[in-house]
């Protein structure tokens, strides 16, 4: 991979990591060795863009496991929940919570989908310019509050919204740093990082003390963290807390993005969102949208799969070997880290068409039949895949035919700026004007 001969790829890869990862399959291929820094202190990892190697790394039984610097910072800042965890302790935790987000367990979440995505179209009535990721951000962060916890998290969205880009571009600093200093040092971005993270275990600990308070029990999610036991012995506090805030931080920030990405697309491109509006109308009426509407959606559901293949809610996902490795005929160390990213597999040219272009019909059955199993796989993969895929869809789906039904769109900016860290999202405000449709 390309870059200055003393430093590497290191100031690109900083500067903007997924241009440099597209460079690098441009120029390099489907496996990429990158070796970035200055001499003595540099980093290596390999790259992999093939479906085939993507599907290979996160399966089963590869073993490739989350050892890795940058997992090793994320355990230290949000905790060892279902995320971050590994072996028999995520196995447990898995088990223990699977029930909740079944398809079937799912759909019963509709209702109150539609209840919280109301007071957004309220909200909205007037009709202004609205900031898209703000506003989406903090109703998923309601949906999620009231499914899996049974509380109102309005005091969350502020401490959420400032203390997780913080603590995301720290984990990824020290994550990809050749040297970190020790977390006890008072440097500028340790004290940020503890504030952050005091403020964030803070917030769960309200949740889990509102709920303790009001003497309780429910099948949500905190009802069965607080009910759990192993062995007869309940849950520690700290394992309570890593769960509440890992679910907390993934289930509202990746379906926020999704939902902003996917209007701001719409917003370009009023074609598209006339032909979403136009079979809302035709199969839902004035009515809402419930859980068995769904499959009558196709094109909605085409619509939200695009968005998701241009702006992967997660743009890279990283493992270690420690037993070493071959793919596609090149030799994988032991010890060696090994990313995939969904965001260049998902423009990958040799399975996508136009991959820059905003296109719907790619996801027809037909479509999908036809392509590489594992060319889209925003949700990761394998036995570390999201396990909240079918939530995300259902408040995604409902969301959407509830907010396109009531408003047009229309964007403000140029383009899009973009924020690749541990998740991908806007690096700033989405201004978009919404207008109230007759």
């Amino acid at each position: 991979m390309s870059g200055t001969p003393l430093l590497g790829p290191v100031v690109e890869l900083r500067r903007d990591p997924l241009a440099a990862l597209e460079r690098a399959r441009r120029d390099h291929g489907d496996v990429v060795h990158v070796v970035a820094g200055p001499p003595g202190l540099r980093m290596a990892f390999h790259a992999v863009f093939h479906p085939d190697a993507a599907h290979h790394v996160l399966s089963a039984n590869s073993g490739y496991r989350k050892d890795n610097l940058p997992w090793q910072e994320m355990r230290q800042i949000l905790g060892d929940g279902l995320v971050t965890s590994q072996d028999e302790k995520w196995l447990r935790h898995r088990r223990m919570v699977q029930p909740l987000f079944t398809p079937r367990a799912v759909d019963n979440y509709a209702d109150l989908v539609n209840e919280e995505v109301a007071y957004t179209v309220r909200s909205w009535s007037g009709g202004a310019v609205v900031d898209l990721h703000r506003d989406l951000t903090a109703l998923v962060l309601q949906v999620i509050g009231r499914v899996l916890f049974g509380d109102d998290l309005t005091d969350a969205v502020e401490p959420v919204a400032r203390c997780l880009p913080i603590a995301s571009q720290y984990i990824l600093t020290r994550g990809f740093a050749p040297v970190r200093t020790p977390r006890t040092w008072p440097t500028p971005a340790n004290r940020r990082a503890a504030r952050a993270q005091r403020d964030l275990f803070d917030m769960c600990d309200r949740i889990i003390g509102r709920r303790r308070a009001a003497g309780r029990t429910g099948n949500d999610l905190l009802g069965l963290l607080l009910a759990a036991s192993d062995g007869g012995v309940p849950l520690t506090d700290e394992e309570v807390r890593d769960q509440v805030l890992i679910f907390v931080l993934s289930g509202h920030e990746t379906t926020g993005a999704t939902l902003t990405f996917t209007l701001d697309l719409l917003a370009r491109h009023p074609e598209h969102l006339r032909r979403v509006q136009e079979e809302v109308a035709t199969v839902l009426g004035d009515r809402p949208a419930e859980s068995t509407d769904l499959p009558r959606l196709p094109y909605t559901t085409m619509v939200l799969k695009e968005s998701m293949r241009l702006y992967p809610s997660i743009p890279f996902l990283s493992r270690r070997t420690s037993t070493g490795d071959v793919i596609g005929g090149h030799e994988i160390p032991p010890g060696s880290d090994v990313w995939t990213s969904p965001w260049v597999t998902h423009r990958h040219p040799e399975f996508w068409d136009r991959p820059e272009v905003f296109d719907p019909e790619r996801f027809t059955p037909e479509a999908e039949a036809a392509r590489h199993r594992h060319a889209w796989f925003p949700f990761g993969g394998g036995p570390r895949s999201c396990i909240g895929r079918h939530l995300a869809m259902l408040e995604a789906t409902l969301m959407l035919v509830a907010l396109v039904r009531r408003y047009d769109f229309a964007p403000t900016q140029e383009r899009l700026a973009l924020s690749a860290g541990i998740s991908l999202r806007p690096a700033g405000e989405v201004r978009t004007r919404v207008v109230p449709r007759r």
